[in-house]
């Protein structure tokens, strides 16, 4: 008898050993899923929640990211993503709850019957799966708005003073905002689990403009040229850039055209050279300078077409080219722009042309103003301000005799512009069309004052201070004499 309890304690033992060893330590009377509780078809048996949870992971990591999605784009592409790349994710874990509770609810009885009848009917508990918005935004806009075709107007080409019609082309945008709902809501609410194909909201974009509407563009409404014979090589050639930029523009009606997109950036890129402009009254040399000359002229052709202004800037400083408050300022770094709108019923062209050194706009379109009917712009100046004097300034760094103009003087003007219209050469109409401020700026000098002579520096002071040119010149003459004498007296005396 002790033999037998013997052998069979050190079985139970080894038994015991072999169990320690080969299944998971669990805590006393932690929940287990009942065979029969099946979650997303699988069957999870023994496992707690910890482990069911990592099986369904593994399960979605293996088997549902990978799975494509092919989404179609703008201009019939397809995109192939997956269910990873949408953020696919787990959003029901609760029910790993309820699957726990099967068979451990109610007293013995209920429980056995409970896990009875899963074994003749097993129980299936379905995964829902959410998808990360931003995850579906990203793959929208980094991946299939690529392949957007921006639609192209229908425009007018002028060659050997003949109109040829190019037509427009129809244009494809993803709209990205309703695509992400076209996307989410097929993935939660269609989707089956397997590679799928879904239709993006694309906006087919039909271009402005046909053949006969064109047609119509015939006649000049406007025209005005200005010259740049002064001006050298590199402002020439930022003019010349300027026109050409704006040059075969055909706008529709309703549309408005800024003159600051058409010919900006200005950069060595895109054709501009240093060349001077106005900056807060003072003349800076700065890439682009002169463009304003191809505002100012397109300006003057727009009011002439009676099309409409819906921004115009006069320039700090008063320009030659034009009347005053004629001219049409644009900068970049002050935001100023020439802006208009066709205010007509068909579309215009404008053309721009240079020649030798005279820049002129043309406007085309549709003449429906009576040919009796004149219009002409008056410039009216209603006050002008001249410069009181030069302004000197004491270079401490220079000798006496160094004399240098700065800023050139700038008469400074207040004025308006006015229409004026007239039927059969009588007026019927004037109407002021703006008004212009433009700074006065005195001319200025850069005088040397260095001299071991205090006389010397007292006359050149007073005579800076006196704010008269005439002066200083004077004194560095004299200065200059009594420097010449000194050497000559010198070289005498080293010769005897």
């Amino acid at each position: 008898m002790g033999k037998w309890v013997k052998h069979w304690g050190l079985a139970f033992l080894a038994l015991t050993l072999l169990c320690s060893i080969s299944l998971p330590v669990r805590a006393a009377g932690e929940a287990t899923l009942k065979e029969g509780v099946l979650i997303q078809g699988m069957d999870l048996s023994g496992m707690n929640k910890q482990e069911a949870a990592r099986a369904v992971e593994q399960y979605i990591e293996e088997n549902l990211r990978p799975v494509q999605v092919t989404l179609q784009t703008s201009n019939n592409t397809d995109v192939q993503v997956t269910a990873g790349d949408l953020g696919i994710r787990w959003s029901n874990q609760e029910i790993l709850d309820e699957a726990l509770a099967i068979g451990t609810e109610g007293n013995v009885i209920v429980r056995y019957k409970m896990l009875k009848d899963l074994q003749r009917e097993p129980v299936n508990f379905e995964l829902v799966f959410d998808f990360d918005i931003n995850a579906i935004n990203q793959v929208l806009t980094e991946q299939c708005s690529l392949y957007d075709q921006p639609v192209v107007n229908a425009v007018l080409k002028r060659e050997n003073d003949t109109f040829t019609v190019i037509e427009g082309q129809v244009g494809y945008r993803l709209d990205v905002e309703t695509s992400i709902d076209v996307v989410y809501e097929y993935l939660t609410l269609e989707w089956d689990l397997q590679p799928c194909s879904i239709a993006l909201d694309v906006i087919e974009e039909q271009p402005l403009g046909s053949a006969e509407e064109l047609a119509k563009v015939t006649d000049v409404l406007g025209s005005f040229t200005t010259s740049f014979s002064s001006s050298g090589a590199d402002r020439s050639a930022n003019v010349s850039n300027g026109c050409k930029l704006i040059d075969g523009t055909t706008l529709y009606p309703g549309q408005e055209f800024s003159t600051y997109e058409a010919v900006a950036p200005f950069t060595q890129q895109n054709g501009y050279y240093m060349a001077g402009s106005y900056l807060n009254g003072k003349v800076v040399d700065s890439l682009g300078g002169g463009i304003c000359q191809v505002s100012t002229t397109l300006y003057n052709a727009v009011l002439r077409a009676e099309l409409e202004v819906t921004q115009r800037y006069n320039h700090s400083m008063i320009v030659t080219y034009v009347d005053p408050s004629a001219d049409a300022a644009i900068a970049e770094s002050s935001g100023k722009d020439f802006k208009f709108v066709n205010n007509l019923d068909t579309p215009v062209y404008i053309e721009g042309i240079i020649d030798g050194k005279r820049i002129t706009f043309n406007i085309y379109g549709q003449e429906t103003r009576s040919s009796n009917r004149q219009v002409i712009y008056e410039s009216k100046v209603l006050e002008v301000i001249n410069p009181p004097g030069e302004i000197l300034y004491a270079e401490a760094s220079q000798p006496i005799g160094y004399l240098v103009k700065g800023d050139s003087a700038h008469i400074g003007y207040k004025a308006q512009l006015w229409k004026v219209v007239t039927e059969n050469g009588v007026e019927v109409e004037r109407t002021q069309v703006n008004s212009s401020s433009y700074k006065m700026v005195p001319s200025s000098y850069h005088v040397g004052v260095a001299t071991a002579d205090p006389n010397a520096y007292t006359a050149i002071i007073d005579a800076i201070n006196s704010g008269s040119v005439a002066n200083v010149r004077n004194v560095i003459a004299i200065v200059a004499q009594q420097q010449a004498a000194a050497m000559a007296a010198a070289a005498a005396a080293a010769g005897q």
